[in-house]
């Protein structure tokens, strides 16, 4: 594997993949590889010639007061863990590589981004949208891939990639869980004993929440309840919308979303399902 850190030598080895007519595959991260980043790279290298994993942490997607600067970070680890899983090139560029002059456009992620996560991380989204064009141009992928528990973030990487013509297929890969059905996330590393014990029952409120919407209830009010009683979190939000839209009326699928911070860490975790037939 080959570890690049400046975006003159990523072009350089696009050009020769390019030349060779090979197709590339990205799995864009910002590092802390967990199995959900590595599940994303064994898809990725099963499906395309050569493959780029970024490792990125990107100041562009964190608020204020959010934890960029305690963000978890082990280079050493995930070289180690990349090399493995197949990645051909590592591409870990610094903040002043990837941002060397203050950005005179912005893009805005729309109407997708006016719920969920987007309403208490306000122009989260947008700093995705920044780093993710980047990345595109600069791999030139003909494949990204990015993780269904991240939703919010799927819908609107899917819906950019269509409306501006973007080259390229985003492909979808499913949440990988812990044993005990906790969505693996670099923030888990965050949660106390306690905490961590707690996690898991978001996946199990979501599953109830799925139960009852085929039932023909509204789900939120029961999560509610089941997550206060079974966690000492605090609920951000519990939200279920039409999928990919995240907006109108639900038709074929639909997303029912929930966060919840605890102490240090706020968990995200969703459920992805048909309405109609079997899922």
């Amino acid at each position: 594997m080959k570890t690049i850190t400046t975006i003159d030598e990523l072009k350089k080895w696009v050009r020769k993949k390019k030349h060779a007519n090979a197709s590339i595959g990205l799995v864009p991260t910002m590092g802390a590889l967990h199995d959900g980043h590595l599940s994303l790279l064994k898809k990725a290298r099963k499906e395309n010639d050569a493959v780029v994993m970024s490792l990125f942490v990107n100041p562009a997607q964190f608020g204020p007061d959010e934890d960029f600067d305690r963000y978890p970070r082990d280079f050493d680890r995930d070289h180690g863990l990349a090399e493995a899983a197949g990645a051909d090139v590592l591409f870990a560029p610094t903040t002043e590589e990837m941002y060397p002059t203050q950005s005179r456009i912005a893009i805005h992620a729309g109407e997708q981004a006016q719920v969920m996560c987007g309403v208490s991380r306000p122009g989260h989204f947008d700093g995705v949208l920044k780093v993710v064009t980047k990345l595109f141009h600069l791999t030139e992928a003909d494949r990204a891939y990015f993780g269904q528990k991240d939703a919010q973030q799927l819908a609107i990487i899917e819906a950019f990639v269509r409306d501006y013509d973007f080259p390229l297929t985003i492909v979808r890969g499913e949440t990988v869980r812990e044993e005990d059905g906790l969505a693996k996330s670099s923030r888990n590393v965050y949660l106390t004993e306690t905490e961590r014990m707690e996690a898991p029952h978001l996946q199990k409120a979501l599953q109830l929440g799925t139960a009852l919407y085929r039932e023909g209830k509204d789900p939120i009010p029961e999560m509610t309840d089941y997550i206060q009683h079974h966690t000492s979190g605090k609920i951000d939000y519990i939200e279920l919308h039409s999928f990919p839209d995240l907006h109108g009326p639900i038709t074929n699928e639909a997303a029912l979303a929930i966060a919840v911070q605890f102490g240090g860490a706020r968990l995200i975790d969703n459920t992805i399902f048909k309405t109609k037939g079997p899922n």
